[in-house]
């Protein structure tokens, strides 16, 4: 699993001009799930979302997770985070995950962020065209990928 994990201050993503999912201060998580992906890649990722430290504590150091600060999570579905630019100009995204696997673990992932202690999840529309507004702060990004961490 892949995810761009900013931190900000207000969230949001809306469908044909509605607001489907918003948060204030918190996560704004772009998460592309990678064909081959299981429920362990989904829970790590959560379970390391959830602890990252990235938010100020009072001596304005990187110190408190999301969990720390009460934060909120704006999770969108992003396929194109599974691209393949090797070869041309046009990505390829073969090595995206099957969409009914892919909303699967979505969910998964969600869901452990609530398990562990989140708040407040959200959520934009799986497979849809989504606008995704934010206001991050810092800036502050930060890149994930499973794959990385279980050397595959």
């Amino acid at each position: 699993m892949r995810a761009v994990i900013q931190r900000v201050s207000s969230a949001s993503v809306s469908v044909d001009g509605e607001i489907v999912g918003s948060v204030g201060t918190g996560f704004l998580i772009l998460l592309g799930v990678v064909d081959g992906d299981t429920e362990k890649e989904a829970l790590l990722l959560a379970t390391k979302t959830a602890a990252l430290r990235i938010f100020c504590d009072e001596d304005g150091k990187m110190n408190r997770s999301l969990l720390d600060v009460a934060g909120e999570c704006l999770v969108v579905s992003q396929f194109t985070l599974c691209a393949d630019c090797k070869k041309g100009n046009r990505p390829s995204f073969s090595s995206s995950a099957p969409p009914d696997e892919a909303k699967r673990l979505y969910a998964l992932f969600m869901d452990e962020l609530r398990a562990l202690g989140v708040q407040r999840v959200e959520s934009g529309v799986f497979a849809a065209s989504m606008q995704v507004a934010l206001v991050n702060e810092g800036p502050v990004t930060i890149l994930f990928d499973t794959d990385l961490w279980l050397k595959k």
